[in-house]
């Protein structure tokens, strides 16, 4: 009862910061409404205001069961910010890899180096021996990864964050905790998102996934911490057909 409790606590704080957050970007628009507009897969006006709001009210949730987990949170929402302002469009690790040997160093480089060592710092602080910090670490930055390839329409990302969340979120300890931030921060933008008034973009799609990937590590020992990994390498290793597939879910 007290760990539901809590869970509820973080879930609901998550969930309010991230509606707070985005009303006041809305409102204030740093630096003005174009710097905040994109243009979205069906030509419409979005804003890019739920991608901080959710990266920061996920990280406040979550840095108050684990501090390391929300700057990892918070680390991975700014390399998806710089991603999204560099308006880098190629996807894929072949794609940004493939420039980096050419001596171009892509914001989508910087976005995958950046997120997998927040990943690698989030298992080294949320487990002791070495392998399971490396497995954790994989599994926390993979799911950032995994979370990304989703979004592709409306809905997709938040969704997939609400459905893989929940059944951690249900359980007790940190990581049932750390779930409730994710899945509270998801569900604040969710609606919105939905409705194509604003979108995640790679700042909140990878602080929700670093989130989503933190319960994982923080609720699960060597054997599902391995399955997990494990999943997440093969969703990036076939990243499009991922892509392919969330594009179709829905219509």
């Amino acid at each position: 009862m007290i760990s539901a409790t809590r869970s509820s606590r973080v879930f609901l704080l998550a969930a309010g910061l991230t509606r707070a957050g985005q009303a006041l970007l809305r409102a204030r628009a740093p630096g003005g409404r174009e710097r905040w507009e994109r243009t979205n897969h069906a030509g419409r006006t979005v804003g890019l205001y739920a991608g901080p709001a959710a990266a920061l009210g996920a990280s406040l949730a979550v840095a108050r069961v684990r501090p390391g987990a929300g700057l990892a949170v918070l680390a991975a929402g700014v390399c998806g910010a710089y991603d999204d302002v560099a308006g880098d469009h190629r996807r894929g690790f072949r794609a940004h890899l493939g420039a980096l040997r050419d001596g171009e160093v892509t914001s989508g480089a910087v976005k995958l180096f950046g997120i997998s060592a927040a990943g690698l710092a989030a298992g080294v602080l949320l487990k002791e021996h070495p392998l399971d910090r490396l497995l954790a670490g994989v599994a926390v930055a993979g799911t950032a990864h995994l979370v990304n390839l989703v979004d592709v329409r409306p809905g997709r990302a938040a969704g997939a964050v609400l459905l893989l969340g929940a059944p951690a979120a249900v359980r007790a300890g940190a990581g049932g905790q750390l779930a409730a931030g994710a899945l509270g921060a998801a569900a604040a933008v969710l609606p919105e998102d939905l409705a194509e008034r604003t979108m995640l973009g790679d700042t909140g799609a990878h602080a929700l996934g670093v989130a989503l990937g933190a319960a994982v590590a923080a609720g699960n020992r060597r054997a599902g911490l391995l399955a997990h990994a494990v999943a997440v390498v093969a969703a990036a290793r076939y990243g499009d057909r991922v892509s392919t597939w969330a594009r179709a879910v829905g219509g």
